[in-house]
């Protein structure tokens, strides 16, 4: 009997975790006693972290695309559609295209996050975004053109993919308008929704002297409530107004629908177990990055890790032997603090994140692993 691991999502998690089983099953995929399906509803692999860098004309996004028949082994079976049903009592899943349903032994959601701006009134009108390939393409356009006025980036969405990416926006506008001479003429206001800069107290203590520096205007306690395209005005249901001449939105953040539908979770998330990543509704299916609902940041380096677990656990039930390997809440994140300096933290379920100075050296390092990172998606570092 041959089993047949399915894994839903072909992002960072999804995608890593596929080649991870190719090489830890290579015995038993060679003989035909395991069988590993990757299923993605696009043919492309995207990396979001380039995005960040689209805006300031630093990247393409070209450049955080690749096909994903190229990035994932040639013993993973790969499917192109949308998975439309899941039946955990049957371990049965239906596809919206011609794709005929598949039976599973294991199955594996890495669904990852959705943008949902139309949560609030006149955001996708009056804002602008970088968590998707056409928002920054779009802020790039305005940051062209903006030589004055009132620059807002308003987080509104909690939780959100890339957790420090709307810190790394405003440090590096804010290098970027010095650099050009225009940053006396622009004013450059961020808002979040709790009492801090950030939803990690560690990282707001370190954030905000250097906003205060900066003199980046700093609105906590601000819950986005509306968007006036037409006045140019931004409303928090705490009743603050803000002016703007641009405004940069983190959407609200959603998962999958499928996910709540099936009963797996709310609002797109799986519950899981935070440590085995097991789901809590259902037998023989895992769920990792920003699908598993583990309180550890959005972050790619999450899913990565996550997926070695997932790896190791899978091998151990194929194989008939307890799964040991547990997931200790491990993240890192380099935090770009402006065009040319960056700083870095690493944390877990048990150890604070305590952020190194920023420096040159860890701005290219970050660099660096953009460029490498197709490399870890294949599974070679």
């Amino acid at each position: 009997m041959t089993d047949h691991v399915v894994i839903v999502g072909g992002g960072t998690g999804g995608t890593v975790l596929a080649n991870n089983l190719a090489n830890r099953l290579e015995p038993e995929l060679d003989a035909g006693d395991v069988r590993v399906t990757l299923v993605n509803d696009d043919p492309d692999h995207v990396y979001k972290p380039v995005w960040l860098y689209v805006p300031f004309g630093q990247r393409e996004p070209a450049d955080g695309r690749r096909a994903l028949d190229e990035l994932v082994d040639d013993a993973i079976d790969l499917t192109i559609d949308r998975v439309s049903d899941i039946d955990t009592e049957s371990q049965r899943l239906q596809f919206e295209g011609r794709t005929p349903s598949v039976d599973y032994d294991y199955l594996v959601l890495a669904t990852g996050s959705t943008l949902e701006p139309d949560q609030i009134p006149g955001l996708a009108e009056g804002g602008h975004d970088y968590y998707s390939e056409s928002g920054a393409t779009a802020l790039r356009d305005e940051l062209l053109t903006f030589t004055e006025g009132e620059l807002v980036l308003s987080v509104i969405g909690s939780p959100h993919m890339c957790p420090a990416a709307p810190l790394e926006f405003v440090f590096m506008a804010d290098d970027w308008f010095r650099e050009r001479g225009l940053r006396e003429d622009v004013d450059i206001t961020y808002t979040y929704p709790i009492q801090r800069v950030h939803g990690n107290p560690h990282i707001a203590e370190w954030a905000r002297p250097i906003m205060e520096e900066r003199d980046i205007q700093v609105e906590t306690f601000f819950n986005a409530d509306a968007v006036d395209p037409e006045a140019e005005t931004i409303t928090s249901m705490e009743g603050t107004e803000l002016d703007f001449d641009l405004l940069v939105g983190i959407p609200p953040h959603g998962g999958v629908d499928l996910v709540e539908s099936v009963g797996l979770g709310d609002d797109g998330w799986v519950d899981v177990d935070k440590h085995t990543l097991e789901a809590e509704a259902a037998e023989h299916v895992y769920a990792l990055g920003d699908t598993a609902d583990t309180g550890v940041p959005n972050a790619g380096s999450v899913a990565h890790y996550q997926a070695g677990v997932v790896g190791q656990r899978l091998a151990s039930e194929i194989r008939g032997r307890p799964p040991t390997a547990t997931y200790d809440g491990k993240t890192l994140c380099f935090i770009e603090t402006g065009m040319d300096a960056a700083s870095f933290v690493e944390f877990d379920y048990e150890n604070p994140p305590s952020p190194a100075p920023p420096s040159e050296k860890l701005h290219w390092s970050k660099l660096a692993y953009n460029e490498s990172y197709w490399l870890t998606a294949r599974g070679l570092l």
